[in-house]
């Protein structure tokens, strides 16, 4: 009926459940695999090219364009909190007059929750599945687009915490929290790079699969593309900034302590010959005298204690202590 959806699930190497209402067809697949390859040859005419494409992990996001349906590649940043790192996720769309296949490696929440909105709600499924394929496009992509924003908001965070603790904490693991956030904002770079111009051509390739005018929504998109773009040049210089700070106070640090050490260093040498002049094995004064012992060590601290506050005003002079 009309008012029902119609879900399939087929289960094997991919998952393929099919959202059937009012003549509009959206098949998600989960993940991508030979079985779906063939699943989808055997009832759309589409080329053998991009099915083989929608298996592989490492296509840059594109536009190819049929004359019954557009393939499209794209991809999304997602952070995997147990490895710490920040890595891309790839979405294959189909996209026809009366149908949109998704395919996808199921880890991207915004995509699995609109799916499973239109599945269990009616509302859902009049609001996104009866304006269009290319409609329901612009709001499976608007949405993993903004979840973009809490990622990009996430390494800023971080980038504040590490600013804070370069200059107020001594932490020995600074270097590889650096070296992290590093990684993190150049592998968002890399996602997010190839992206721009295929959101940005987007409006005009789907047009004819629209029922209404979306330019305005396209580029509302596009607009928060170039903010996270815009961010991650930022971050990116930011990050580079604290690196180079983190050296100079590092090396800072490091002067410092030779600096200590060398003050140290050459007192200790000056007593060490003190010492080794009194305890030379020649007659010296006081040395036959059976009273000599003490007389000999009170040369030596004083000695000591003179040229120790003589090389101490020495150096303050110098302005070195």
């Amino acid at each position: 009926m009309a008012n029902k959806p119609v879900t399939k699930k087929i289960e094997g190497k991919s998952r393929i459940e099919t959202i059937d209402w009012n003549g509009f067809s959206w098949i998600d697949i989960n993940p991508p695999s030979e079985d779906s390859s063939s699943y989808l040859k055997e009832r759309f005419p589409f080329h053998a090219l991009d099915l083989d494409d929608t298996c592989s992990r490492i296509q840059r996001p594109k536009i190819d364009e049929y004359k019954e349906y557009l393939f499209m590649v794209f991809r999304f940043p997602r952070y995997r909190k147990q490895e710490q790192v920040l890595t891309a996720s790839q979405v294959s769309v189909f996209i026809g007059e009366d149908y949109l296949i998704t395919l996808h490696q199921g880890d991207l929440k915004p995509l699995t929750k609109l799916f499973r909105e239109c599945q269990l709600e009616e509302e859902a499924r009049q609001e996104y599945m009866t304006r269009g394929s290319g409609y329901l496009l612009y709001r499976i992509l608007d949405r993993l687009v903004d979840y973009c924003l809490p990622i990009l908001d996430k390494v800023g965070n971080s980038i504040e915490d590490l600013e804070d603790e370069i200059f107020t904490a001594n932490n020995p693991n600074l270097v590889q929290e650096i070296s992290r956030l590093r990684r993190d904002v150049i592998a968002f770079h890399r996602i997010i790079w190839p992206m721009k111009p295929v959101i940005g051509g987007l409006e005009n390739k789907v047009r004819r699969f629209v029922k209404s005018d979306l330019a305005v929504y396209f580029g509302d998109m596009l607009d928060h593309v170039e903010k996270i773009w815009d961010g991650l040049c930022e971050y990116k210089e930011i990050v580079e900034g604290l690196s180079d700070t983190f050296n100079s106070l590092s090396s800072n640090r490091i002067n410092e302590i030779l600096r200590v050490l060398t003050i140290l260093t050459v007192i200790s040498a000056v007593l060490t010959v003190i010492v080794g002049f009194f305890g030379m094995n020649v007659p010296l004064p006081g040395g036959s005298d059976p009273g000599g012992s003490p007389i000999a060590w009170l040369g030596i601290i004083f000695s000591g204690i003179l040229l120790t506050i003589l090389m101490i005003l020495f150096f303050r002079y110098k302005r070195w202590l």
